[in-house]
This record gives C-alpha cells, sequence and structure tokens, in this order.
C-alpha cells in the first residue's frame, strides 16, 4: 500500500505542477480569461494561482509538510472554482455546460484534498517529518 501512496502522490503532483507551469506558459490568455470572468488584478490573480498549484504539487508530490499543499490547494480550488467556473450565471447551452463540467471537476478534486488530511504523517516515502 506504501508504494501505491507514493504512485498515486506522483501522479497527482505531475497533474498540479502541469496545471501550475501552464499558468506561467500562457500567462497572457490565462489573463485574458481572468479578466473576461470580472477576476480583479487577473495577471497577479492567475500568477498566485500557479504558485499554489505548484506549492501543493511539490509538497504533495515529496510528501513534505502535506497540509500546507492541502492548504494550498484549498486557497486555489474554492475562489477558481466560483469565480472562474460560475455555471449557474452563463447563459450560452454549451458554454454552461463545459463550465459545469470544470466546476464539478474542481468541487471533486477538493474534497480529494481534504481526504488527504486522513493520512496520518509522515507519509510513506515522504520527505521530513509532516507539517
Amino acid at each position: 500500500m506504501k508504494v501505491l501512496h507514493l504512485v498515486g502522490r506522483v501522479i497527482v503532483a505531475v497533474y498540479l505542477l502541469f496545471n501550475g507551469l501552464n499558468h506561467f506558459i500562457r500567462l497572457d490568455m490565462l489573463t485574458g480569461y481572468a479578466a473576461s470572468k470580472g477576476v480583479p488584478v487577473p495577471t497577479l490573480a492567475v500568477i498566485i494561482s500557479g504558485l499554489l498549484l505548484l506549492l501543493a504539487g511539490l509538497s504533495i508530490g515529496f510528501g513534505y509538510k502535506p497540509k500546507i499543499g492541502i492548504l494550498a490547494l484549498a486557497l486555489f480550488f474554492i475562489p477558481v472554482t466560483l469565480m472562474m467556473h460560475n455555471f449557474w450565471a452563463v447563459s450560452d447551452p454549451a458554454a454552461k455546460s463545459l463550465e459545469f463540467v470544470n466546476f464539478s471537476k474542481n468541487f471533486g478534486l477538493l474534497g480529494f484534498s481534504l481526504m488527504l488530511l486522513a493520512i496520518p504523517e509522515p507519509w510513506p516515502f515522504g520527505l521530513g517529518k509532516g507539517s
């Protein structure tokens, strides 16, 4: 089970790190999208959200202070899910459907993230003594 925990952490870490890096690689595009959703100071919001994903990916991937990584995920998922994927405010049926899918995905990932709090520390094959 410890090896499966590590494999799962690596998969999640790669997902988070890829998406965090994407915030910087596609900064202009994501800033425009955030601005279109009414996010205040959209460039800063995209940068901060990218940093939260990178922090979470590193923390969870290495099993180092995972509670900090989980907090970073919550700080990412709650505002992003509510502001960027507000399907209830979208009138176009296709766009509404896409926003609902992303809202649901983020909501599920937030729940998954909170479940990580139940894993005793230190995590198997993790660095450090936990948080």
